[in-house]
């Protein structure tokens, strides 16, 4: 694993830890964060989201449901660190500096590799790849950027935004698409106080289980994806080891596009066992550069035969996209497992008996709610869920506009 990168106000952050026990288990967290208007956002993020999304995850759990609660509290850790942010008022003391926090926002692409399960949540615009042992890619994440992004287009202005491109003298419009006020090319961030609530931190997420045959991962900012295809990405560093790799493809993008923006790029490969050679070796013929729609499913005459492992299966485990908290708060799992009655289910704060507002307020199908109907939240979260969703607002400076990022 190794990473490459130019200029600051990207951060990049990885750990592992030993969890389950006696059983010891590798997990590696990879964080990248692209700051805009200024790096507190970015830093203040990087010191606070993955503490926030461990903390929305139950405890006592078994390795699968660990990994069942881990899309769930990717969305609750991001709107908490969100919140959290706005809570801090228009500055932030950070590093003995007072630095203006209000205008200031970032990007996140969070992973978390378990094994050969690999789960992405990101907001904006960099991107996260994988690309198994025989060349298929898949994309990982997201890209919320409103040129490219119609859904979330739509998502703004029903909930009261304007999306339209920057006006100069003459009437002549130029640039991207942006969302007004405050100008932001992004759809989704964490920070970026003086725009509008409808700039949401809800992450889309993705699980994806591998092979055992493994694979690599690219995590690049929107510096690299500017300049190069995944395609091209990946085989600028064929056969060379994550470190090269990182370094190649942000050479190979500076050459292409010269820095124009920040550049970041982290390499992660995902290998067998048994294997030695920390490299992905060239992919046949056939699977080359090729995108899939849908994720192949594990099918079952495989499971019957422990010592058949297909070469190049991918299974996607979990997807959800939305921006309503209704929705992604929400679960199949059983929520004895899940939620604590009486803790908030975004900030995990103790509430008292029926003092907590169920995710589903305010739907038109909403049934008697009884005290299982959970998740529920603090009125202060319902509030922000609320402004998120258009109902209402909570940024008392939402008319500021800083016209362009």
């Amino acid at each position: 694993m190794s990473e490459n990168t130019w200029r600051w106000e990207q951060y990049f952050f990885c750990f592992r830890v030993a969890i389950d026990g006696l059983t010891i288990i590798c997990i590696t967290c990879l964080q990248l964060f692209d700051g805009h208007n200024g790096s507190t956002a970015a830093i203040y993020t990087k010191e606070n989201l993955l503490n926030n999304v461990v903390g929305a995850i139950p405890a006592d759990l078994s390795r699968d449901e660990w990994l069942a609660a881990l899309p769930r509290a990717l969305v609750a850790g991001f709107v908490k660190t969100d919140k959290d942010l706005q809570d801090k008022g228009t500055v932030v003391v950070l590093l003995a500096f007072v630095i203006c926090a209000r205008t200031s926002g970032t990007t996140v692409t969070f992973v978390i590799i378990d094994g050969y399960v690999v789960t992405v949540a990101s907001v904006g615009d960099s991107r996260c790849i994988l690309e198994s042992s025989e060349g298929t890619i898949y994309s990982l994440s997201e890209d919320h950027r409103l040129e490219c992004n119609e859904e979330e287009r739509d998502r703004i202005t029903a909930s009261g935004g304007e999306v339209g491109r920057l006006n100069i003298v003459g009437g002549a419009q130029i640039g991207p698409l942006r969302c007004w006020p405050g100008g932001l090319c992004l759809s989704r961030s964490i920070g970026d106080m003086d725009v509008g609530e409808f700039i949401v931190p809800v992450p889309y997420v993705k699980q994806v289980k591998l092979s055992s045959a493994g694979g690599r991962l690219i995590i690049s900012s929107d510096g690299v994806w500017d300049a190069l295809s995944s395609e091209t990405a990946l085989n600028c560093c064929r056969g060379m080891p994550p470190d090269a790799a990182a370094e190649q493809i942000v050479k190979e993008a500076l050459h292409s596009k010269g820095l124009r923006d920040d550049t970041t790029c982290i390499v992660v490969d995902i290998l067998p066992m048994e294997k030695l050679t920390p490299s992905i070796p060239p992919p046949r013929k056939h699977g080359k550069g090729v995108f899939k729609a849908m994720f192949k499913k594990k099918s079952s005459s495989s499971s019957s035969h422990p010592e058949y492992t297909p070469p190049d299966l991918v299974e996607e485990m979990f997807e959800e996209g939305s921006a309503m908290l209704a929705e992604r708060l929400d679960t199949e799992y059983p929520l004895c497992n899940m939620f604590k009655l009486f803790v908030c289910a975004v900030c995990q704060v103790d509430m008292k008996p029926r003092e907590g507002i169920s995710v589903h307020s305010g739907s038109t199908n909403l049934r008697k709610l009884h005290s299982w109907d959970g998740p529920f939240l603090c009125s202060s979260c319902q509030a922000k869920k609320e402004a998120m969703e258009g109902k209402s607002q909570s940024r008392d400076d939402r008319s500021n506009s800083r016209g362009s990022d």
